[in-house]
């Protein structure tokens, strides 16, 4: 498919585009950077499979067709990567596994510029469901500044996936589920 668009952020050039082989260093670096959302997420900063395990991991039951490996450059350079999962946990659905920015990149409209972008390209969906590390405040202000309503983690639950399949049971508490229904398109 190979599909790039753009999106709006004014004084900035951003594209969404999918996941290319050539991505693995710089993604490899926006995981080094992202050591603070790491250390929230699992306790430790990046492995060196977490990059691979993009590739692989889906929540339960999904379709691996149904699988989006999207990056988001700024100005040329890779500035974020998504992992989401269309028709999950329910057909028009979509489940995100990562939403990941750079530190640089946060902060400045660029979440929620790509966000609203990718709802159309997601069909517009009624149910998107996320999840956040616990206590990880920059993701929880982020998730309610888009509408989303969190969820504490059920007691005594195992974490829900991640695309940080290589992160998963490596200590860290169990994520937050995170909710935002929307009115069905007509």
């Amino acid at each position: 498919m190979n599909e790039v668009w753009p999106v709006d952020v004014p004084g900035e050039r951003v594209l969404v585009r999918e996941v290319r082989p050539r991505d693995e260093g710089p993604l490899l670096r926006l995981f080094e950077e992202c050591e603070d959302w790491f250390l929230a997420a699992t306790g430790l900063p990046s492995g060196p499979g977490d990059v691979q395990s993009l590739f692989y991991a889906l929540p339960p039951g999904a379709d691996p067709e149904a699988k989006a490996l999207l990056v988001v450059e700024r100005n040329g350079e890779v500035a974020g990567v998504i992992d989401a999962v269309r028709d999950h946990p329910e057909r028009g659905a979509v489940a995100v596994g990562l939403f990941l920015l750079a530190p640089w990149a946060r902060g400045r409209g660029l979440g929620r510029a790509v966000s609203e972008a990718l709802l159309p390209r997601f069909g517009e969906p009624a149910l998107v469901t996320a999840t956040v590390p616990p206590g990880w405040v920059p993701g929880e202000r982020f998730l309610t500044r888009l509408g989303f309503t969190l969820d504490g983690p059920p007691e005594g639950t195992a974490p829900e996936w991640t695309a940080s399949a290589g992160a998963a049971g490596r200590g860290a508490g169990a994520p937050r589920r995170a909710v935002l229904r929307r009115a069905a398109s007509a």
